[in-house]
């Protein structure tokens, strides 16, 4: 076997490999592991915390999402009836939404909190029901800004 020395000049024949020093034909030295071990420590450990945020953010996401589409929902049959709705199961019932989205956090359609209307002192003589004008998540855990998810 055969091999260039890398500082030769141009023209020089090929020097065969069993008369290159010890030092050239050995693998890698264990500094040079260790180097490549410790970068590839460094990237895993940025990558793996992002990593595991991923689907934590799909649920915040998905959260924000329903949220949002409560909301609407719940303005526009204001708007449409003069009033809020008694319960969600209005707005599936008067086709506002198609069914209750189930909450990402709590995986469930029955633990949203509702928050109903303050009634007024014509209300409370008549005790007509009170309507929902806001919903919020049912999980008491924090978001990833550190705010908690039911005040959303």
């Amino acid at each position: 076997m055969t091999s260039h020395l890398p500082n030769a000049p141009e023209g020089t024949p090929p020097v065969p490999s069993d008369a290159l020093p010890p030092a050239r034909r050995r693998g890698f030295t264990l500094i040079e592991l260790l180097v490549v071990m410790a970068i590839i420590g460094i990237l895993a450990s940025i990558g793996i915390p992002m990593l595991l945020q991923t689907p934590i953010k799909a649920k915040e996401a998905a959260l924000r999402e329903n949220l949002f589409t409560f909301r609407s929902c719940l303005d526009q049959y204001k708007a449409d009836k003069g009033h809020y709705p008694e319960s969600l199961e209005v707005l599936v019932q008067e086709k506002y939404i198609r069914k209750v989205p189930i909450d990402p956090f709590t995986k469930s359609t029955d633990t949203w909190e509702l928050v109903f209307e303050e009634p007024s002192s014509a209300e409370a003589a008549t005790e007509e029901p009170l309507g929902v004008i806001d919903v919020h998540s049912g999980s008491k855990a924090m978001a990833l800004d550190g705010t908690a998810y039911n005040t959303w």
